[in-house]
């Protein structure tokens, strides 16, 4: 199986993901940056890492997707703030598999991601703060091992 693994990182939450992806993948599985990605028709199955900016695949992320319509075998991961089991993190997956309309969604993975300190100052000024904002304390730390076994769980179901 030629596999390849896309991903999109600001502060390195995404990219820890995808590298354990990689790891846990078929020796010669090519692991890119989403800027460098190559032509997703040339790979039999292709994992896309992503994190959320306003519910949705940030869009360099969201771009690559819609070059996944139609693909055979796709497995998603994302990074975020928000808790994993929270609708706005569910909304997020679900819209990330929409831009890929018809792709074969192989499995999906996602978990909290440390936000920029920053970024959080940034949002919690806002008029009206994004809802996942109360969670991004709990996301300090992670990704954590308890998360990359989870996601190498998820990759092992997919891939075995």
């Amino acid at each position: 199986m030629k596999s390849l693994v896309i991903y999109s990182s600001q502060t390195g939450n995404t990219k820890k993901l995808a590298e354990s992806t990689c790891e846990y993948l078929p020796n010669g599985t090519l692991l890119c940056p989403v800027d460098e990605a190559p032509d997703p028709s040339d790979y039999d199955f292709v994992a896309v890492g992503f994190w959320l900016k306003a519910g949705k695949p940030d869009p360099k992320s969201a771009g690559y997707l819609e070059r996944l319509k139609g693909h055979p075998k796709v497995f998603l991961f994302a990074t975020h703030g928000a808790n994993p089991d929270s609708e706005h993190v569910k909304n997020a997956m679900a819209r990330a598999q929409s831009i890929a309309e018809g792709a074969n969604f192989a499995g999906s993975f996602s978990c909290y991601g440390e936000v920029n300190p920053k970024v959080l100052d940034k949002v919690k000024a806002k008029p009206q703060p994004p809802v996942w904002i109360d969670d991004a304390t709990h996301a300090v730390g992670h990704p954590d091992k308890g998360d990359l076994e989870r996601l190498r769980l998820s990759i092992a179901s997919v891939v075995n």
